[in-house]
């Protein structure tokens, strides 16, 4: 007997079956491959922003430590500057204790009569 249309729809129709079934392993192994290779990237762009996170948090202490070193030279600066003031002043006053008196007489003078001034 030969084959029969009907006989040869059923032959390509399981051919078909196959390749749909191959077609949906293959589907299923590309999304297990691709699902695999984007764990690797994400486990590598991870370890990078770890690394880059690191770095700036090392260089933004860095720069801490350095402000801090800077705050304290100036500070000794304005200390310098301080101490030699009084030292002008002490002096200034031992040179000529009459005047430095007169002075700190008016500017006292002055300054009270600018506070009761305000209070009215």
């Amino acid at each position: 007997m030969s084959p029969t249309n009907t006989d040869g729809m059923k032959s390509h129709l399981g051919e078909a079956g196959s390749h749909l079934k191959q077609a949906a392993v293959d589907t299923g192994d590309a999304l297990r491959n691709a699902a695999g290779a984007a764990a690797d990237e994400l486990r590598l762009g991870k370890a990078n922003v770890k690394a880059d996170l690191a770095d700036g948090a090392i260089a933004g202490l860095t720069a801490a430590e350095q402000a801090g070193g800077a705050a304290r030279e100036q500070m000794d600066q304005l200390m310098d500057k301080g101490r030699d003031l009084i030292d002008s002043a002490a002096e200034l006053i031992r040179e000529r204790p009459l005047a430095s008196f007169g002075v700190a007489f008016a500017a006292g003078w002055i300054i009270a009569k600018l506070a009761r001034s305000g209070d009215k």
